[in-house]
């Protein structure tokens, strides 16, 4: 028996990451569109929050070409939003790293993106030539030496797209701060798309939220900062490893543990 099958009623807000969970980029994992669908029939809201750099809407006609029924949730918090938003603000161009199709989505949403002479940069992750890390190192050192600050939209490190890992735009933040550049971080596990979370879900106190996510530095970490019970689901990035036992220890949340660990959401 799942412990999602006796779920306590007082979970009335579901955030449910989604890639790693109910999707593995590629396709859905098996039951998980039934459990949101269940969760909506028990009168329980449910928000799917990602670190996805792109809009809600972008999310949402991605997982309907994946097969998810838009009945299986009532919102979408994804970093994207967050980082558009304050993109917004900055006043002047911005540079870009990422697909184009992602550019193409920051662009409809008014921004200006640049080739150069810009201060600040946003980075959805990996364009479409380059597919290491390292290969964008020269580019990174050479806007550190500028004090170009990049704005990180997507703290994963990796992702599993269709049981194989790729590198997100974490992964490039990290060298980012290791040559001495600034970012600013948007997503899980950081507070700003838990507030936005939280509002579309009907701003319930923290006892009434279950977080579920398979990330441990993002959806778990976030989580439990958030205060939220939150449930670790091995099945995505973490490929069926055990929860650290150490992890509220090493994250200065003393013996802090999920609620529940799970393979799936089945």
């Amino acid at each position: 028996m799942s412990f999602f099958d006796a779920l306590p009623e007082r979970y009335r807000l579901i955030l449910c990451d989604i890639w790693g969970v109910v999707h593995d980029g590629v396709e859905l994992y098996p039951g998980s569109a039934d459990r949101l669908l269940q969760w909506r029939e028990q009168s329980r809201t449910v928000v799917l929050i990602t670190n996805a750099p792109r809009t809600a809407d972008a999310v949402k006609e991605q997982l309907g070409r994946i097969g998810l029924p838009g009945a299986a949730w009532d919102g979408i918090a994804t970093s994207g939003e967050a980082g558009i938003a304050v993109l917004k603000t900055v006043g002047s161009p911005a540079g870009f790293i990422g697909t184009r199709s992602d550019r193409e989505i920051f662009e409809g949403r008014g921004l200006i993106l640049v080739e150069d002479g810009f201060t600040e940069i946003a980075c959805t992750g990996l364009d479409d030539e380059r597919r290491h890390v390292e290969d964008y190192r020269t580019q990174l050192e050479e806007l550190a030496d500028r004090g170009v600050l990049l704005h990180c939209l997507n703290p994963d490190r990796v992702v599993v797209r269709g049981g194989m890992t790729e590198p997100c735009a974490g992964a490039l933040a990290d060298i980012y701060l290791g040559l001495g550049g600034r970012v600013e971080w948007y997503g899980k596990p950081f507070p700003a798309i838990y507030r936005h979370a939280l509002s579309l879900g009907g701003n319930p106190p923290a006892s009434e939220v279950l977080a579920i996510g398979d990330g441990l530095q993002t959806d778990v970490l976030g989580g439990a900062r958030m205060g939220f019970d939150t449930v670790f689901v091995t099945g995505g990035i973490h490929a069926g490893e055990p929860f650290p036992p150490d992890f509220g220890s090493q994250n200065g949340l003393g013996d802090w543990h999920p609620v529940a660990v799970v393979d799936s959401l089945r």
